[in-house]
């Protein structure tokens, strides 16, 4: 029961995200807003602990989540055949930016919490 009352709580933020983003014509997508908001309300106990137990059931089904992506590659094999190489040089590449922007990120908050 405290996992759905997670899960509620989850669509909830998404929800207000969605009026917010929506309402105030904001550059940001519904569902960040709402998970900014849900951010804050995890110092909550009351929202901290079924979004805890509904993320834990969550993770511990993510495989599942992975099979509709399964069916379209394979729905689409002759783009993925057409595209397929420059699509891998696409994913590494933005991988390895993403990995080296959080690198330096993480480097520049250390240096800076040891300056001070």
């Amino acid at each position: 029961m405290n996992g759905l009352r997670g899960l509620a709580w989850l669509l909830v933020f998404q929800s207000i995200g969605e009026v917010l983003a929506r309402g105030l014509s904001l550059p940001l997508p519904g569902p960040v807003l709402g998970l900014m908001l849900l951010l804050g309300a995890l110092y909550l106990p009351a929202v901290r602990e079924p979004v805890a137990e509904c993320a834990n059931f969550m993770l511990a089904h993510l495989s599942l989540l992975f099979i509709p992506v399964g069916v379209g590659v394979m729905t689409h094999l002759a783009l993925l055949s057409q595209y397929g190489g420059r699509m891998l040089l696409v994913v590494v590449l933005s991988t390895w930016i993403g990995l080296a922007v959080t690198v330096l990120v993480l480097y520049g908050f250390n240096h800076k919490k040891n300056k001070t």
